[in-house]
C-alpha cells in the first residue's frame, strides 16, 4: 500500500514541481514523502535538474553526405591504393599465422606421441601423468590461439572490397 502512495506521489511530482516536499521516517523505518509536512518530518531541498538542447537526429542530416562537411576526402586511387596496402598486410599476417599453426599441431602431435616418462632408482620407467597432461593443454592452447588468429584474418580479408 506505501508502495502504491510512494509510486503516485513520485508520479505527481513533474506536475507539482513548485510543490515543497517533506520526507519522514517512522520508528518501523518506513519512508513517507509528502507535499504536507508530518510530524517528525524534514522539508527536502531539490536541485534543479540542469537540461540541455537534444541533440541532431541523424535523419535531419543530409543523407547524400555521411561524414561532416569539414571531414577530409580521399580520391578513389588513394583509397583503393590503402586498401591494397592493408590486404597486403593482412595477408601476410595470414601467411605467418598458417606457418605458426602448422608448427602448433606438428608440437601437438609430437608431444601426445611422447610422453613424459622418469626412470625409478631401480631401473624401472614411469610415465609422469601430470607433466604430460600439462604439456598437452599448453600445446592445445596454442594451436587454438593460432587457430582463431587464422579464423580472425579471414573474417577481415573477406570485409575488404
Amino acid at each position: 500500500m506505501k508502495l502504491r502512495y510512494l509510486a503516485a506521489v513520485l508520479g505527481i511530482l513533474p506536475i507539482l514541481a513548485q510543490a515543497e516536499i517533506y520526507k519522514a521516517i517512522d520508528a518501523d523505518g518506513h519512508v513517507t514523502y509528502s507535499s504536507t509536512p508530518i510530524k517528525g518530518s524534514k522539508k527536502i531541498f531539490l536541485e534543479p535538474l540542469p537540461t540541455m538542447a537534444p541533440p541532431v537526429a541523424a535523419s535531419t542530416r543530409s543523407r547524400s553526405s555521411s561524414s561532416p562537411t569539414d571531414f577530409p576526402k580521399v580520391n578513389g586511387d588513394t583509397q583503393r591504393s590503402r586498401d591494397e596496402t592493408r590486404r597486403k598486410i593482412l595477408q601476410d599476417e595470414l601467411d605467418v599465422e598458417q606457418k605458426l599453426l602448422v608448427e602448433a599441431q606438428a608440437n601437438l602431435k609430437d608431444g601426445a606421441d611422447n610422453p613424459e616418462v622418469f626412470h625409478g632408482k631401480d631401473g624401472r620407467t614411469f610415465r609422469n601423468v601430470a607433466k604430460y597432461d600439462e604439456k598437452i593443454k599448453t600445446l592445445t592452447e596454442q594451436v587454438t590461439l593460432h587457430q582463431n588468429n587464422v579464423d580472425a584474418l579471414n573474417t577481415e580479408l573477406s570485409k575488404l572490397k
